[in-house]
């Protein structure tokens, strides 16, 4: 393990598995907030959202370490639901790699339970669109 602070030359296996922990679940906010806002939804209900799920999904890594590659897959998909069940019922992210006439459908991550390698699908057409984090 990489030393984080000056001085500390080890940490104890608590404090590793905290920082390993924190590392998953930060790079899950972030691939997440990323496709957000390339798709102009980064605003305060969809950080909301995002935030909620964080919560969520820091239990559940918690009690299923091992589940450390689903994570960031599930954490998409929860701010997915999320938004479209709330008050703006909010589809996201919208598929732009149909033809414009097609009618509107979202993407989906794949495989279903998020991971490992989580990517964008299309509903309508089954094409991958891009990895999370990418779009």
């Amino acid at each position: 393990m990489p030393q984080f602070l000056p001085g500390v030359a080890a940490l104890t296996g608590r404090q590793e598995w905290f920082v390993m922990n924190t590392t998953v679940l930060f790079e899950a906010r972030a691939r997440v907030l990323h496709d957000l806002d390339a798709r102009g939804l980064a605003g305060a209900a969809a950080v909301s959202a995002l935030e909620d799920a964080m919560t969520e999904r820091g239990w559940w890594v918690e009690q299923w370490p091992e589940g450390k590659a689903y994570v960031a897959g599930l954490v998409a998909q929860d701010v997915q639901d999320l938004l479209f069940d709330g008050e703006a019922a909010a589809r996201w992210p919208v598929c732009t790699s149909c033809p414009p006439e097609s009618p509107v459908h979202s993407l989906h991550i794949t495989p279903d339970l998020g991971g490992p390698d989580p990517i964008w699908v299309c509903e309508e057409s089954g094409d991958a669109v891009a990895p999370l984090g990418a779009l």
